[in-house]
């Protein structure tokens, strides 16, 4: 393993391995409910930066909605540009994540991308499906993302539709209690499943003790 050039060591790459290996040991820990965690956090810090481009209540058009998506990417310090805008979906690829080559340590962080995406467009259009086409953090030389306006079943990805809305100079990050029930009731399933399958390793070993 080569050594690192202290000259790429920044606040930007110190904050992005800190999260990356944090999403990492939450997914290992509970497993795959850690992308609903990812989920949650993303519809919450898509509101939050909505803020930044207009007030709640402001009709934007398909062609602000994608300008404001790249803007957020490439201010992050990714390298997002426009490939389609359509009157019912757009698609958007990116040559460079925010979270760099370390988002390779934790794929299931993508969940991030869609989730603000998604959420931003359920918001504004009242409806968004997002289709991760490409991801770098799973081996592909771009990010491709698409997101649709109007249901259609036969289109993959996930749906995003009444999401919550924070209430006028409310802050996006308090967290309601119902939300988080739910993501106790996920850690919850999620121990069980690991209960259940330690005490079938647990059965089928002291079975191999009796036959041996």
């Amino acid at each position: 393993m080569s050594t690192p050039n202290p000259n790429h060591l920044n606040g930007q790459v110190f904050l992005a391995k800190l999260l990356t290996q944090y999403a990492l040991i939450h997914e290992k820990t509970i497993g795959s409910a850690a992308e609903e965690y990812i989920r949650q956090l993303g519809l919450r810090t898509g509101e939050w930066l909505e803020g930044y481009y207009s007030e709640k209540n402001e009709q934007w058009t398909v062609e602000k909605y994608v300008d404001v998506l790249v803007d957020i990417k490439n201010k992050i310090n990714g390298h997002f540009e426009i490939d389609t805008i359509d009157s019912d979906h757009i698609v958007v690829k990116a040559h460079k994540c925010p979270f760099g080559e370390l988002v390779n340590d934790s794929p299931h962080i993508c969940a991030m991308t869609s989730s603000v995406f998604g959420g931003i467009a359920a918001r504004r259009f009242g409806y968004g499906k997002v289709d991760l086409r490409q991801r770098m953090a799973n081996g592909d030389p771009v990010c491709e993302v698409a997101v649709y306006f109007n249901q259609k079943d036969e289109l993959p990805g996930d749906e995003y539709k009444e999401v919550s809305v924070a209430p006028e100079n409310g802050d996006p990050f308090h967290w309601e209690e119902e939300t988080i029930k739910m993501l106790g009731e996920e850690l919850r399933r999620s121990d069980e499943m690991i209960e259940s399958l330690v005490s079938e390793v647990e059965d089928l070993r002291a079975q191999v003790k009796k036959q041996s």
